[in-house]
């Protein structure tokens, strides 16, 4: 997540885990002395991470990106739905993420009274490589990698080259990934299966396609030979072959933008006031937000746009003056209600 304005009028629910693109422990001890874990072993369905994969394009229209959007994942992760798997005891209800739309997290314990810890995001590109790919899951390829004794994450791919996932990040001091394995099998059922999402009244960025929010010819001059790919579900980058310099355009939920702490008014025209905030000092950063529409409760649907530059002087670089010409072109996109 690249929001790089700290709300300190609330907690923040951090991330409870970090998911790494580049994984080199061997995943042979993922799923194996199952007899040590303590939960029942009878959950796992029989068709998880079993059957042929094909490496071509995934097409189940249940998993395309423009459904993904609007599906709620908290209702994946509540008693009623972690309970039924017999996992063992849910005692919290889930808790959505306060800075994406697609992030939920709760806690198990199991029957010997252990903690499972579980995160689901629904529109990933961080990753376990391809070679951790381990039979399918509901018909979608599954790469599951175990990156220690007590983590692991399961990913039910939802499109290849660029890739996107649902993913499960588990941590559990028995055996993390089978109870992973687990929760994403009935997850991509419910997906087929009427899931819950969220309203999309008129006017919602929760429905837009992240890359489809800024023209080709106002990026290339601030990103050369500049080519766009999806960093999520509600997120887009715009690099290049040297990944230097990068745009990103991004949705997320968040209390409204407030100047102070390093915030500055900027008018991006068409009625709309945004914020930019430069990066620390000697760092070629800076982010634009605005507010686009309510959310739920006090939150707002943000807007938000980040230039960064790897080793350029912010003073020759002018990194805002590139954040906000991309941002006065997003504005011109958005959908309006």
């Amino acid at each position: 997540m690249l929001r790089v304005f700290p709300d300190v009028r609330r907690r923040r629910l951090p991330k409870l885990f970090l998911l790494v693109t580049a994984l080199a422990l061997p995943l042979t001890a993922c799923g194996q002395d199952l007899g040590r874990s303590n939960f029942a072993r009878t959950t796992v369905p029989a068709a998880a991470g079993t059957g042929q994969v094909s490496d071509g394009p995934i097409t189940d229209a249940a998993v395309a990106a423009n459904v993904l959007r609007t599906i709620q994942p908290c209702q994946f992760l509540t008693k009623e739905a972690l309970g039924a798997l017999g996992l063992g005891t849910v005692e919290e209800d889930p808790s959505p993420s306060s800075i994406a739309f697609d992030t939920c997290s709760n806690k198990v314990k199991d029957p010997g009274g252990k903690e499972i810890r579980l995160e689901l995001e629904i529109g990933n590109t961080l990753l376990p490589r391809a070679d951790k790919t381990t039979g399918q899951v509901g018909g979608l390829p599954l790469r599951v990698d175990k990156t220690d004794e007590t983590d692991c994450t399961v990913a039910a791919m939802t499109a290849l080259n660029p890739d996107l996932a649902l993913t499960l990040s588990v941590t559990y001091a028995a055996d993390p990934c089978r109870p992973g394995q687990t929760l994403m099998a009935a997850v991509v059922q419910k997906l087929h299966n009427s899931p819950e999402k969220y309203s999309t009244p008129p006017g919602t960025v929760l429905t837009a396609d992240p890359c489809a929010m800024a023209d080709t010819t106002v990026v290339a001059p601030v990103v050369p030979s500049a080519k766009s790919a999806p960093a999520g579900l509600h997120s887009c980058q715009w690099t290049n072959t040297r990944r230097n310099p990068t745009v990103t355009v991004e949705f997320l939920p968040g209390l409204p933008p407030l100047v102070g702490d390093g915030n500055v008014k900027v008018d991006l025209g068409n009625g709309v006031t945004a914020y930019r905030k430069q990066g620390s000092a000697g760092s070629s950063r800076c982010t634009v937000e605005w507010q686009h529409r309510p959310w739920q409760g006090d939150d707002v649907e943000l807007a938000q746009v980040d230039y960064e530059s790897n080793g350029a002087k912010p003073d020759t670089d002018d990194p805002c003056g590139k954040a906000v010409t991309v941002a006065k072109n997003v504005v011109t996109k958005l959908p309006k209600a």
